[in-house]
């Protein structure tokens, strides 16, 4: 697990220099493994139709909401998949309805279950991973056959351990986490295209 800042700095530079060594610390604790089995997951969905959700709270939300972008836009660019995605972070009337009427824990859980159907993914983002909003959707994907995709910080909270597949950053920092979150969020989008560009497309060719 990589602690940072442990120390004062004296300037941003030297502060940058230390935070980029962490950043390259904390994206080394990604399992390969666990990224491969996300990539079969995202794209087997994709490949017969199905939805992929998204979801997560604060700077999770804004990579959840990116990944919707990034996945239509960019993963269908000269490729033989067209993914379905939405992301539940992105409904800010939805949001606040549920959260006023029903609960916050609920903001997410509640639209999963109206939306999904068995066979999709849902891909729950979350540093600490023991978010309520967060821990009440994988529990409501899991009894809907909807399959999982944690990533998560910290000790994995909950989340970690409800995931179908978990993509762990053993780092105790927020922003290193969600750096880490962004990038996983590109490999995996710029991985599926990569792995499924139509004949005669060019690699390299699209802007994410």
């Amino acid at each position: 697990m990589s602690f940072f800042p442990d120390c004062r700095y004296e300037d941003a530079g030297g502060y940058a220099k230390e935070y980029f060594k962490f950043l390259a610390d904390a994206a080394a604790t990604v399992d390969g493994g666990a990224l491969d089995d996300a990539a079969q997951l995202l794209a087997n969905c994709s490949g017969r139709g199905g939805m992929i959700f998204s979801c997560g709270n604060g700077g999770s939300a804004a990579i959840a909401n990116h990944l919707v972008c990034d996945c239509m836009k960019g993963v269908r660019f000269n490729s033989t998949l067209r993914p379905r995605v939405h992301s539940l972070s992105s409904t800010i009337e939805t949001i606040t309805a549920i959260g006023n009427d029903i609960g916050y824990q609920d903001i997410f859980s509640f639209q999963l279950e109206s939306l999904a159907r068995s066979g999709d993914v849902l891909v729950a983002i979350s540093s600490s991973g023991s978010s309520p909003n967060i821990v009440n959707v994988l529990e409501m994907a899991r009894a809907m056959s909807v399959s999982t995709i944690a990533m998560t910080g910290f000790d994995g909270g909950r989340a970690s351990a409800l995931a179908d597949v978990s993509l762990h950053v053993a780092s105790q920092n927020y922003g290193l986490v969600e750096d880490v979150h962004q990038s996983l969020m590109h490999i995996l989008a710029q991985y599926l295209r990569h792995s499924h560009l139509e004949d005669g497309a060019i690699l390299g060719q699209i802007k994410f």
